[in-house]
């Protein structure tokens, strides 16, 4: 009996990460959050500081045109996603050169497959919107997808060590010189071409800087048959979380493009631009510092492990929560200050979009966590409810209210997710339903002060 328990605490024991080993996993983390906050932070300073330039060069339905190109593109990398960064770095084998240049192998075919896709695909993209532009603006636009098949895999393995600094060097570098060549482009020949031209030049910076970066280690071209299996294995589940996954998070462009004007579409980009921040901080954090946190750590035991997610998930909910709050506040007072009239109905989009984002925030933080433990099937079946309300919803809200309607559905779309995923994490021993019941009634509470009080400061509502 005695040997019994003794067996069971060197097991437990041994689950755990060795003092030394926990340390600089610790500081890793921590660094890897410092990077991947600054360097979103910059991203996003670079874009809106791009977007103001350049929505005063362009007008708003040449952004509703470039939505629908990127909307594509966008399609076109997920509906094809075989989880080759998830699986370089939940697999343990991930940093060996079999492995990863077999990854490497399947990235590179994978981008040239998509660039010729895009010369087909184009043509009846073109005809379902009526912008025949689209048929070539599209095609060299995905010249940027071509590109990015080529990158080193030496940035997965970088993200995988959680050496974030490289990478988000390389990744603002690559964006600041494609913003800079849109600006010069749209100050000289107002186009959408502007926009396409400073993606695809983008694009080539990181290329080249993703081999620099590289340079004594050559990746070659190599097949292995193990690897790739163990890449199917559990890319397949990637495949489809990103197939769905992709008509979830954009069936609302897709369908305000065909029942709105581009105009709209493209005022819609900029209330959408703003009120995703919030989550578009936590998916860079989940991939970046947690998910590959919570895969160094997916041996502890399912308490052990929902302990230290719960204990280092509340700080960040709570930060969330104020953000949120802003944008529901003072969302349409930022659009006003920053954007000329063709642009403010994005001021009533906005606040409506943020509160709605409030359930994906709570599974942003748990999410990693399903993938980690090799569970990424709970957010595919998310991901599907997730379009089946948003292609409903935006065809009845838009029927029943007009824009106004199809903004609210939208708003609405996360319920379902969240409650898939809370299905997922419960089976899987790692929900913490308690600690977002109570973050959630704070954050109503916040909202409920901060808007009472510019209500009686400013004798009105937000619009």
């Amino acid at each position: 009996m005695l040997e019994t328990v003794l067996q069971r605490v060197q097991n437990r024991i041994q689950c755990l990460p060795r003092f030394g080993a926990a340390q600089s996993l610790r500081r890793r983390v921590w660094q890897g959050a410092y990077w991947t906050l600054f360097g979103y932070g910059a991203s996003q300073l670079l874009r809106f500081g791009g977007n103001l330039i350049l929505t005063r060069l362009l007008f708003p339905e040449l952004f509703g045109l470039m939505a629908l190109v990127n909307t594509f593109l966008l399609g076109l990398a997920l509906l094809s996603d075989l989880g080759l960064f998830a699986s370089t770095v939940q697999n343990p084998r991930g940093s060996e050169p079999a492995f990863y240049n077999t990854v490497w192998t399947i990235q590179s075919a994978r981008g040239v497959g998509l660039w010729l896709a895009s010369f087909v695909l184009a043509i009846p993209f073109a005809e379902f919107y009526g912008e025949p532009q689209l048929r070539w603006l599209i095609p060299v636009a995905a010249v940027s997808v071509l590109l990015a098949g080529f990158n080193s895999p030496r940035l997965y393995l970088l993200e995988r060590d959680l050496r974030i600094r490289t990478v988000t060097k390389i990744e603002l570098g690559s964006q600041l010189c494609g913003l800079v060549v849109m600006i010069g482009w749209a100050w000289q020949a107002p186009s959408v071409w502007a926009l396409v031209g400073g993606g695809v030049f983008g694009a080539t910076v990181k290329l080249a800087a993703s081999h620099w970066v590289n340079r004594g280690t050559r990746n070659r071209w190599h097949w292995d048959a193990s690897a790739a299996r163990a890449v199917w294995a559990f890319g397949k589940w990637i495949f489809l979380a990103s197939a769905i996954g992709f008509f979830a998070e954009q069936a609302d462009r897709l369908m305000l493009g065909k029942v709105a004007p581009l105009e709209i579409l493209g005022v819609y980009g900029i209330a959408l631009t703003f009120a995703e921040l919030p989550r578009q901080i936590t998916l860079a954090l989940a991939n970046k510092v947690l998910f590959p946190a919570f895969s160094i750590l997916q041996n502890l035991p399912r308490p052990a492990l929902r302990a230290t997610i719960a204990r280092h998930r509340a700080p960040l909910l709570y930060l969330l929560a104020g953000a949120v709050t802003a944008l529901v506040c003072f969302g349409d007072a930022l659009v006003r200050f920053l954007y000329d009239a063709r642009y403010w109905q994005a001021a009533w989009m906005l606040p409506i979009l943020a509160l709605g984002l409030w359930p994906r925030l709570l599974c942003g933080t748990l999410e990693p966590a399903l993938f980690a433990i090799g569970k990424p099937q709970y957010t595919t079946a998310a991901q599907a409810t997730r379009v089946v309300w948003t292609v409903g919803g935006v065809l009845l809200g838009f029927a029943l209210a007009g824009i106004f309607g199809a903004i609210v559905a939208i708003a609405l779309n996360d319920l379902l997710y969240y409650l898939v995923i809370q299905v997922g994490l419960w089976r899987e021993g790692l929900t913490a339903t308690r600690q977002d019941a109570q973050v959630t009634f704070v954050f109503l509470l916040l909202i409920g002060a901060v808007w009472s009080a510019r209500v009686l400061l400013s004798g009105g509502l937000p619009h």
